[in-house]
Order: C-alpha cells, then structure tokens, then sequence
C-alpha cells in the first residue's frame, strides 16, 4: 500500500488534487470530512467544545453550528489552538485507524491523506510521498470569498491561522504550483500521479 500525503494551505486546491487521484484509483481519507464525523460520535468531544466556546456554538435544536464554531475559532490565534487541542486528538486517532485497518486487509491500491495539517501533525513522518501544493495568498484569498462567501477579514484568518507555508514547504517530497485554473491543475496532478505510482 502506498500511502501518499497532500497538504497544502487553505483554499490552495489540496482537495481537488485528491480528487483526480480518486479518479485515478486512490482511496482518500479526508482530514475535514472525518473531522466532521467525530463531533457526532464523540459525545464528550461535543461538550468539551460547549465548555470552552460556550452555547453559542449550537444550533435552536441544540446542534453543533459549525459555521458558528469556526466564526468563534477563528477568531484568534488563541481560539485556534483551543479548537485543534480539542478536536485533533480525535481526529488524528480515528485517521490513524483507519490507515491500519487498510494496512491490515492488504490494501494495495494508493491510499492518500488530504489534509491541511499533516506537517502540524508530523504525520509526514509515515507516508511514503508528501505533496504540497502551493497557491499565492491573493488567490486563495479571492477563492475563500467567491466560493465560501468568506469576508476578506475572515479569509484573512482562516489562512494566518495556519502554519506558514515555507516551513511546509521543506517536508514536501513533491510541489504542485497551483496558480492557473482547474484544467493546469488536474494536467499536473496526472503528470505527479503517473511519475510515483507504478503501472
């Protein structure tokens, strides 16, 4: 099984890399999407975010509102670590599970992690191949408003939240510069995944 890392920052086009690897044969394993899971099957993951971020982060019908959650977590740098010291350790046990259980069933096709913080976690340390893809912060600033209806303020957070990019940079055993449109983006995908995955 080869296991293949794609990082990069937010709104840098990380996900859509994973998708052509998809198409391709790649199991992805989502870091947001399994973020998501864990708040429903973790009760006390729940009430650890009610105790450090208050009620306001629940819905009429006394729900997680994620949008809410992230407007109050990415608020600061402060609540930012308080989000990830709480979710991460949840996340990172419940990805690490499953990258066994394939390890234990001899998966063989590629299975690929995309997540924006695989450096943070040091979980580059047990992939075969790390790849960053990098985007302009005018880029990413300008996707984050057009596509998520983010303000520029909040855009602004959400990317000075995250470790800077030359130090993810270094960890990296391949680089996509993403700053074309779609099309460039999925051409040099193909291009990586033909150079490190046998025929």
């Amino acid at each position: 099984m080869t296991l293949i890392g794609i990082t990069g920052g937010i709104a840098s086009g990380k996900t859509e890399v994973a998708n052509v690897f998809r198409t391709l044969g790649a199991k992805i394993l989502s870091g947001d999407e399994i973020g998501k899971d864990v708040v429903g099957q973790y009760p006390q993951l729940l009430k650890k975010l009610i105790k450090t971020f208050g009620d306001a982060i629940l819905d009429s019908r006394k729900r997680l509102n994620r949008k809410k959650l992230a407007e109050i977590a990415f608020s600061s740098s402060s609540s930012t670590k308080k989000l990830n010291r709480i979710v991460h350790p949840f996340l990172l046990r419940d990805l690490k599970e499953k990258i066994e259980c394939f390890r234990a069933e001899g998966y063989e096709k590629p299975v690929v992690i995309d997540a924006a913080l695989i450096v943070e976690w040091e979980l580059q340390k047990e992939l075969d191949y790390l790849i960053f893809v990098v985007c302009s912060k005018q880029k990413r600033i300008k996707r984050l408003i057009e596509q998520k209806g983010y303000t520029r303020k909040d855009a602004e957070h959400r990317i000075k939240a995250q470790l800077p990019e030359y130090k993810k940079r270094k960890h990296a055993d391949y680089i996509i510069e993403n700053e074309g449109d779609l099309k460039e983006l999925k051409a040099k995908a193909k291009t990586l995944w033909r150079r490190i995955i046998p025929k």
